[in-house]
């Protein structure tokens, strides 16, 4: 049976995050919290492990999850180009709740799904996380819930969704603290870069999370003079 562990006792913390550590090494599936909402992860670069974490979400490889990173240079490491403007934003919004999508390095050895040669990507605003990733690398997360029911707040509803197909349930308390204007369960806001790449092109708010839009137009406008979008 898959164990709960409270991560604000530290023999919790201790035990939950070594299992974790070697749930992941295994390719098995981990829950943990976010600054956003609660996430089910796996190794990132297992396709195995990833077509776990979508068949327990029961998602189909045309919803690749995002990946989640230690930190900025991990960024460099996984996306083939960074967009000064993108550059403008996760030093602004990083780590936090904003993801950006971007072209994936092509010499990468990993399968997300359909990705159409790119990846989503974001460091989070959670010491748990951090921590985690840090340990293990880049990891493949998306949302602690089944697909189509509201994203899990805290360990206890993701367990009561998703399970004997998670291994290790970290609890981190509620979720989304630091994001009290927005909704419960409001995830990051996604912005697709990609377009930035092209001649003319333009950043794209894919879908608008705990980071306002106007708060990103803001920032770019703050660091050249005008924005578009």
């Amino acid at each position: 049976m898959a164990t709960i562990f409270d991560c604000s006792d530290s023999s919790g913390l201790l035990t939950g995050m070594r299992l974790a550590r070697v749930a992941i090494g295994r390719g098995e599936l981990v829950v943990l919290p976010t600054d956003t909402v609660y996430g089910i992860a796996a190794d990132a670069f297992s396709p195995a492990a990833v077509q776990r974490l979508l068949d327990a979400k029961g998602r189909t490889r045309q919803a690749p999850p995002p990946v989640l990173i230690p930190g900025i240079p991990t960024l460099d490491a996984l996306a083939e180009e960074v967009p000064p403007e993108v550059r403008t934003l996760v030093n602004a919004f990083w780590p936090g709740g904003l993801t950006v999508i971007l072209p994936a390095r092509s010499s990468l050895s990993w399968d997300l799904g359909e990705t159409g040669g790119t990846v989503a990507l974001r460091m989070p605003s959670n010491a748990l996380a951090l921590e985690l990733l840090s340990e293990t690398g880049p990891l493949a997360v998306s949302s602690a819930n089944l697909s189509g029911e509201p994203a899990a707040m805290t360990a206890f509803e993701a367990e009561r969704m998703l399970g004997e197909g998670v291994s290790v349930y970290l609890d981190g308390g509620p979720a989304g603290a630091d994001y009290e204007s927005s909704p419960p369960g409001t995830g990051s806001t996604i912005v697709d870069a990609t377009g930035l790449l092209r001649k003319d092109g333009e950043l794209k708010i894919v879908r608008t999370g705990v980071i306002p839009a106007e708060a990103i137009w803001a920032a770019l406008a703050g660091a050249d003079g005008e924005v578009t979008g």
